[in-house]
């Protein structure tokens, strides 16, 4: 009958058992428990308890590990003035070790502050994100979000209600009943033989009231819609539909801030009814609103409020009509005459240019001193004689402006002209336009003489009038003037004004700077004026001259180019570049005979020099004149002896496939000059592809990189030999040690990762190449092979690593410029192309891969624009272009043929 006896009834309770703590009660402690915080104040016992206390062996008081509540041994002790003057001392101590170190510590808090915030943010920094874009959700999407509730705790109470079930009431089945059922019984207004009863008096229902009623409505939707103008509409039956597009559908939110936006307003303009801006606003809430004719009225308020506020009656205008807005105006200027914005107004409303005319007349009646009334005025004149009688009359009445007084003298005779700025620079003397005029004037009736004297003049009389402009004003000035197409005034002010607070020892830098910046401004006849005084003033600075030169060849013709070389190698006949370009420019020319004899008027100048015997070595060898060649380097060889001289003789023996002779030029090179790596490279192409001897290469190789051990293309030279003769594993070897001897080297980790790739070893190839970046991380070369190790899909995303590497290398643009074509993207693909070439214009890979896309999508002016942009740059890098550049077969070729031939014998991207 009932339960057995639980077996720990009766049991001591275990050790460290606490009744109830399973099911969470656990017991608490009260201050009735242990008492009072503190014992009372009675000393007397405070000293006998301590007393029995030490009797008894405790001397562990609670009352003496209280920093706060002095007692102890000295609290009987009476406190005088020097306990407190030794407290206020202690004070004052614990105040200044307090101060030394409390910015450190504010800031070592809040830095832990800061740094534990940013380990563990708030609840509301967590979602400051994701408030933010509550903004963009409009409101469909918040009406779609749910209502949030206490779904745990409902569910929770309906899992404990017990489900009671309450048997329905008769009501609501009969109700149900008669909902779905049919009744066939009839009403009392029914007949038995059909039709209804008619509960009316009879009366006849008016027809034609309700027609009227009708048309009314009609007319008055069609008066809403109509113009002033009788007879229009605005409603367009064509654009119907279309104009229903552009109209907006104010939301609820939007209405309800037009309401407090409504409210605000009237508060303004009903407390402060001459505030202006208020009515302005309240206008144009309205307007905004939809509601045209209540923005009318408000504004109409507005003027009778504010009758003096030329704003309220243009807003005025603005709302109504055209014919209202006139007769707005004319109560406008009655209140206000002098306003010259609203006699504007009042001309642009009119439509016929006598009326335009007289509104203007009636204007300067009130407002003589206008220059604006002026100018339209003038501006509305089709008679250059009316022009003059009222410019004439305007200047008598605003002698000050510079603007009237210039357009009187265009439209002067040249006597005349002079005789107006004479008026003009004695009305306003201070004013350099009209110095600038004058100067102009000269040069256009031919007199160029008087150009410079008049910018002299006007110089001086401004400095002595106190008006000093400095030197970037009369640059601009100049630069205004070279637009106009006055050049000579332009480079009289330049002459002028160029050394205008500069000192003697910027002259040099600053002039420069200055011409660099006309030049990207486009003014290059200003950029001409100043590099023309500069070097009248620096006649021997050789940058000086190459800037003009360089000037002169890009935007000048071959004559004036011609004639600042001759110039320049008058001045610097020690300047090599100078004697080079005009040699090089005559040799472009195909003149031959004058760059031979530039040539040697540069040999007679600088006799050892090696720069000038290469290039009459490259004149007369690209003009076939080969014996003339071995002369001059069999005597440049006596002469100079330089090791790129040796290296040019042999380099032309092997042109002429003379390769006994060649090889012996290479060993005497050698013998003089071990470690220069070009010698040692171009014997080794000699014996292996002219003499087939790959064995004798190799050997050739192997003591050049012994004497050039840092020479990247000895190394890289061995490599493909020992590739080409089958020696993978040597080949990779010997990649490895050029490696160790070159570190950060990206050339030699291209190319291993190229023999990896041409074995076929795609995944040493991809972690050679991941140790490659890592090594050189911004090299362009690498990344290009990292993205092309890739598959399709990915290379996107490794292009979009490189370019934060290094964004601005050539060979990166171009391999994104690859991309978007193998993309399809043509646009784009040429846009990256042109970016390309604009970085580095000296690489000539990228013109090469760009001409061969205009190839296949661009249209012949495209072709030859890239071909243009190529020639003028000439570009002498690049691993394709050196390879087509430096091949024997196309020694001698012009820029162009080497675009073409290196465009041709790119492999297209996979």
């Amino acid at each position: 009958m009932f339960g057995a006896t639980k077996d720990f009834i009766g049991k001591p309770a275990p050790p460290n058992y606490v009744a109830g703590l399973g099911r969470g009660a656990t017991g608490f402690t009260t201050r009735s428990d242990i008492g009072p915080a503190r014992e009372s104040g009675d000393f007397g016992a405070d000293a006998k308890q301590g007393a029995a206390g030490k009797e008894g062996g405790d001397d562990d008081d609670e009352r003496f590990q209280d920093p706060d509540n002095e007692v102890g041994l000295f609290s009987g002790a009476p406190y005088e003035e020097d306990d407190e003057e030794a407290d206020r001392v202690w004070a004052m101590i614990d105040t200044k070790m307090d101060e030394r170190r409390k910015a450190r510590r504010e800031a070592r808090e809040r830095e832990e502050l800061a740094r534990y915030r940013q380990e563990r943010p708030k609840i509301s920094q967590q979602f400051a994100d994701l408030k933010r874009q509550l903004s963009s959700i409009d409101e469909e999407e918040w009406a779609a979000i749910p209502e949030v509730g206490d779904l745990v705790g409902k569910n929770r109470k309906r899992n404990k209600m017990p489900e009671r079930y309450t048997p329905m009431t008769d009501t609501i089945l009969a109700a149900a009943r008669d909902k779905t059922g049919y009744d066939t019984t009839l009403n009392e207004q029914e007949q038995k033989l059909g039709g209804v009863t008619t509960p009316a008096d009879g009366m006849m229902t008016n027809f034609r009231e309700i027609g009227q009623a009708r048309d009314k409505v009609l007319g008055l939707k069609l008066d809403q819609v109509s113009d002033s103008v009788s007879g229009q509409t605005t409603i367009d039956p064509k654009g119907y539909l279309t104009d229903l597009n552009s109209v907006v559908v104010k939301s609820d939110a939007e209405i309800g801030d037009i309401k407090k936006a409504r409210l605000l307003l009237n508060s303004v303009i009903t407390t402060n009814p001459k505030h202006a801006p208020g009515w302005i606003a309240a206008a144009r809430l309205e307007e905004v609103a939809g509601r045209p004719v209540q923005a009318r009225n408000i504004i109409a308020k507005g003027c009778e409020q504010c009758p003096k506020s030329e704003d309220v009656w243009l807003e005025s205008a603005r709302l109504n009509t055209v014919d209202n807005a006139k007769i707005i105006l004319a109560n406008a200027v009655r209140q206000l005459p002098q306003s010259v914005k609203i006699w504007l107004k009042a001309v642009d409303l009119e439509t016929d240019p006598k009326a335009q005319k007289r509104v203007l007349r009636r204007a300067l009646e009130f407002i003589p001193n206008s220059v604006k009334l002026w100018r339209a005025a003038v501006n509305m004149e089709e008679n250059p004689d009316d022009a003059k009688v009222l410019l004439s009359r305007a200047v008598e009445l605003v002698p000050l402006s510079v603007e009237l007084w210039l357009a009187l003298a265009r439209l002067e005779s040249y006597e005349n002209a002079q005789k107006v700025l004479n008026k003009a620079r004695a009305a306003v003397p201070t004013s350099h336009e009209i110095w600038i005029a004058a100067a102009r004037l000269e040069e256009q009736h031919g007199k160029p003489h008087m150009v410079d004297r008049i910018i002299q003049l006007a110089a001086r009389a401004l400095s002595q009038t106190g008006t000093v402009l400095d030197r970037d004003q009369w640059l601009k000035e100049a630069e205004k003037c070279e637009k106009n197409g006055s050049v000579l005034t332009c480079q009289a002010i330049v002459r002028a004004t160029i050394g205008l607070g500069v000192e003697e020892e910027d002259q040099k830098a600053t002039w420069m700077e200055d011409a660099e910046s006309c030049i990207a401004h486009g003014s290059i006849e200003t950029a001409r004026a100043i590099y023309a005084h500069a070097l009248k003033v620096f006649p021997g600075r050789k940058s000086i001259w190459m800037a003009a030169a360089y000037l002169e060849k890009g935007h000048g013709t071959p004559q004036s180019l011609e004639e600042l070389l001759q110039r320049a190698v008058r001045y610097c006949p020690q300047a090599e570049v100078l004697w080079l370009m005009g040699a090089k420019e005559k040799w472009l020319a195909d003149d031959v005979q004058g760059a031979r004899a530039i040539l040697e008027e540069a040999f007679r100048a600088n006799p050892n020099s090696e720069k000038i015997w290469l290039a009459a070595v490259k004149v007369e060898s690209e003009s076939n004149e080969y014996e003339r060649a071995r002369k001059l380097l069999e005597l440049a060889r006596k002469e100079s002896g330089t090791d790129r001289v040796w290296m040019k003789s042999a380099m032309l023996e092997r042109q002429l496939k003379n390769y006994d002779g060649c090889l012996q030029l290479l060993e005497e090179g050698l013998q003089r000059y071990p470690t220069f790596d070009k010698l040692w490279a171009i014997k080794g192409q000699v014996e292996d592809e002219a003499l087939n001897n790959s064995s004798k290469a190799r050997e050739t190789y192997n003591k050049a990189v012994k004497n050039c051990p840092k020479s990247t293309l000895l190394w890289i030279l061995l490599a493909k030999l020992e590739e080409k003769m089958g020696m993978v594993t040597k080949a990779r070897s010997t990649l490895e040690k050029a490696r160790y001897t070159n570190p950060k080297t990206p050339e030699l980790w291209v190319e291993g990762i190229r023999i990896e790739v041409r074995a076929k070893n795609q995944s040493v190839a991809k972690s050679m190449s991941a140790k490659a970046l890592q090594e050189c991380p911004t090299s362009g070369a690498i990344w290009r092979e990292v993205i092309f190790l890739e598959a399709r899909p990915q290379r996107k995303a490794r292009s979009v690593d490189a370019l934060k590497k290094c964004e601005h290398d050539p060979i990166v643009v171009t391999t994104v410029a690859l991309l978007f074509w193998t993309d399809r993207k043509i646009e784009k693909a040429r846009n990256w192309f042109q970016k390309a070439v604009q970085i580095d214009p000296d690489q000539g890979d990228s013109f090469a891969w760009w001409y061969k896309f205009e190839l296949q999508h661009g249209t012949e002016e495209q072709q030859e624009a890239v071909v243009k942009r190529c020639v003028a740059s000439e570009p002498r890098h690049g691993e394709r272009w050196t390879a087509v550049a430096k091949d024997m077969a196309n020694i001698g070729k012009r820029t162009a043929d080497i675009l073409k031939l290196c465009a041709a014998k790119l492999e297209p991207i996979k």
